[in-house]
């Protein structure tokens, strides 16, 4: 939700602040960074324009110390936070709850990145405001509104290409504004090739096609605004499994069915088809609409926010060779999203603001083949109290709230389909149907809260505590699976008494702020109860389960576990040298499984899986101004990341393994160009992983697509990105 009208907020001519400064993710007014208790990190336009990756996550990843990212291949990315994933994190797209079967690996989000003009990312608990699956934080990504308002047509064209999977991406905008009328209309068009690395070559099934299209208008009065606005999102891309020649280490591809396909003398698929922009046959379709309307209003000193949405989303995974056009899974998931917020006068210093938000959902599986979860309907809300007290230099803020979540679904049958041999869905009285998934429903409730403190110990240091009870609901896999996910390659098993997670975490935080450098530290320690995690189940002989194809089979259980942390970054920018930037962050992250018979298991048991190893980065980099009339500035910078070794891993059942550590180097420059009057190009080049490293992250999903047990070269499962030659070229008009 909107806490101000057009994102603006009335502020002291003494205060001296940058745009990231103020945030208004996990508020419900407008607020600066150091006045919040929860650890935010904002992401400007600027930095989002001048990093260069495959996709918005990754970018956000680039700028902000402690959010990672698990990976399949270079458009699929997964925001992590503290440890903590999926439907731990809750991805906001203008204050609007992302929902697109977010539980899954195999896809990203469904949103158009060249279309992001800000971000806000708050690593902690946000429950209180934002209800399930806010538990490890929030991502808040925010689309361009019209600023220049002279009634003039103004826009953006971006053009972007990466050598490493031949990536072709354009965007382009067009907005308008005279002050009370606004409006912006956006398009996007990417390809790419399967990416390559020094190890694997090119990566079959990595390649996609991406389209976008988004329209905004704005209504705008001296008391608020209303926002109407329409999104399109279509993802066409390859489902990745690792299969391979057991001699070549070349890739393999499926060309039959079932126990007819023996993924060890598949054929070896040709270079044609690696190095082409083709989607192969084995792929993967993925449609998401938006439309929402948001108004904003003051009523008398105090004001209301209400939002409403629908999403729908739509996603096919075609995995039969033999029968292309054939899904193996197809669903539709429509959402709407509601909220309402109403924020009182300021009265002795102190903000209120009282709301209710949530959604109704509906699951629907069609023409498919696989049935992973059930049909089902949701019905999730909640009510929340929240206030802040501010004088002089203390800050202190806190709230509860009451959530509920009802999930209910009718017996689900399938039986196979005699023409094809597939498996179809069917109903009860056909005599060869299997009860696939039981009838279900059950009510989840939680109560989250938390309460913290500013404290401004001068103009250069700030104090911030935090501590925060969050909750969130199993979503539908954790309880409801029952099933092969053919894009994940995963047979996943739920259950049903599952209950939910609640977590206590305690947050503190120094910031530190003078003219010569800028640093935080902050630490974060996480209980949380009834822990919700996969483990891959093994036969008599310790093996993994694996069906024809090699897809395991993950057994969803429930424990306590702990996590603690922190970050660290300082930025040196000295007043006497003009431009110059040297920038570090340092963030690490501790996982543990406290169920009683993994204590002392170590590597068996006791460790959480995708803990994201200990990561150093730094940069330098130097603004050099230009006394030309048409170059403003040039900006060389050079980076370096470096990632710890993972030997803290969950290894139960082979379920992860140990991750040795690597060092990556990347250099690049950005120009700001004037072209004409009103018209600035902005151009980047980059060059990612410069001395061609092998490597795998950790939360690098393909790393475990693996088929075998010996290899001819020693190495094991996919490899990470090697170096990739990076261009964007932005032209505002």
């Amino acid at each position: 939700m909107r806490p101000t009208k057009d994102q603006s907020i009335s502020i002291k001519q003494s205060d001296s602040l940058n745009l990231e400064e103020i945030v208004i993710t996990g508020t419900t007014r407008a607020t600066l960074i150091r006045e919040n208790p929860v650890a935010i990190t904002a992401v400007s336009s600027k930095q989002i324009e001048s990093t260069t990756e495959s996709n918005i996550i990754d970018v956000l990843v680039k700028n902000v110390p402690g959010l990672k990212a698990v990976q399949t291949g270079p458009n699929i990315s997964k925001p992590f936070i503290h440890g903590l994933g999926y439907n731990r994190v809750l991805t906001l797209y203008d204050g609007i709850r992302q929902e697109g079967q977010q539980y899954g690996d195999e896809h990203g989000l469904e949103i158009d990145g060249y279309h992001i003009d800000r971000a806000e990312v708050i690593k902690g608990p946000a429950s209180l405001l934002y209800g399930s699956d806010a538990i490890a934080g929030v991502i808040s990504l925010f689309p361009y509104i019209p600023k220049k308002h002279d009634k003039k047509l103004h826009g953006k064209y971006v053009n972007e290409y990466q050598t490493n999977n031949n990536l072709i991406g354009n965007g382009l905008r067009l907005n308008y504004s005279d002050g009370h009328f606004l409006f912006a209309l956006n398009g996007s068009y990417r390809l790419a090739k399967n990416y390559r690395n020094p190890v694997d070559g090119r990566v079959y099934l990595t390649n996609f096609n991406e389209k976008n299209l988004a329209a905004l208008a704005i209504l705008k009065s001296p008391k608020g605004f209303t926002r109407f606005s329409l999104t399109w999102h279509d993802n066409h891309q390859g489902i990745p499994d690792g299969s391979r020649d057991s001699l070549s280490r070349k890739f393999t591809k499926q060309i039959f069915e079932q126990d007819h396909d023996d993924i060890f003398s598949r054929p070896i698929v040709s270079d044609k088809e690696l190095n082409s922009y083709q989607i192969p046959n084995l792929s993967q379709h993925i449609q998401h609409y938006r439309i929402y309307l948001h108004s904003f209003y003051e009523l008398g000193s105090g004001d209301i926010d209400v939002l409403l949405a629908g999403q729908q989303n739509i996603r096919r995974e075609f995995t039969h060779p033999t029968d292309p056009n054939q899904a193996g899974m197809f669903m539709r998931l429509n959402t709407l999203n509601y909220g309402i917020r109403y924020s009182a006068p300021i009265f002795a210093n102190v903000e209120t603001s009282i709301g209710i938000n949530g959604m109704l959902q509906n699951n629907k599986n069609k023409d498919a083949t696989d049935f992973p979860i059930p049909d089902y309907n949701l019905i999730d809300g909640g009510i929340y109290l929240y206030g802040k007290w501010k004088k002089e230099k203390w800050s202190i803020s806190g709230g509860a709230r009451y959530d509920s979540r009802h999930v209910q679904w009718d017996d689900f049958y399938v039986a196979e389909d005699a023409s094809t041999g597939f498996e179809k869905q069917t109903d009860a009285q056909d005599p060869n149907a299997n009860l696939q998934f039981e009838a279900f429903q059950k009510t989840f409730h939680g109560i989250s809260g938390s309460i913290g403190a500013t404290f401004q110990a001068n103009k250069n240091i700030s104090l911030k505590a935090n501590m925060g009870r969050a909750y969130r609901a199993p979503n539908i896999t954790e309880i409801g699976s029952n099933g092969l996910d053919p894009g994940a390659h995963i047979i996943y098993l739920g259950n049903r008494t599952f209950r939910p997670e609640f977590s206590l975490q305690e947050d503190f935080g120094i910031n530190l702020k003078f003219q010569d450098l800028s640093g935080e530290i902050t630490f974060f320690n996480n209980t949380i109860q009834n822990f919700i995690f996969m483990s891959s189940l093994a036969d008599s002989h310790g093996n993994p389960v694996l069906d024809a194809q090699g897809n395991r089979t993950y057994q969803y259980e429930q424990s306590k576990a702990h996590l603690y942390g922190g970050e660290f970054w300082l930025v040196m920018h000295p007043r006497n040298w003009k431009g110059f930037r040297w920038d570090n962050n340092i963030s690490a992250v501790y996982g543990f499984n406290r169920k009683t018979e993994l204590k002392g298991k170590g590597t068996s048991g006791e460790y959480l899986p995708l803990i994201p190893p200990m990561m150093i980065n730094s940069s330098l980099s130097q603004k050099i101004v230009s006394k030309s009339k048409w170059l403003n500035s040039i900006t060389p910078k050079f980076e370096a990341e470096h990632s710890a070794p993972q030997n803290h891993y969950f290894g139960l059942n082979g379920t992860e393994t140990a991750t040795p550590s690597y060092t990556l180097f990347n250099l690049g420059f950005t120009a700001e160009i004037n072209s004409a009057e009103d018209k600035n190009i902005l151009f980047v080049f980059q060059v990612n992983n410069l001395f061609d490293k092998a490597y795998q992250s950790h939360l690098n999903r393909l790393k475990y697509f693996e088929y075998y047990e010996e290899s001819p070269n020693g190495k094991y499962g996919i490899y990470n990105m090697g170096r990739n030659f990076a261009l964007k070229i932005i032209l505002s008009f």
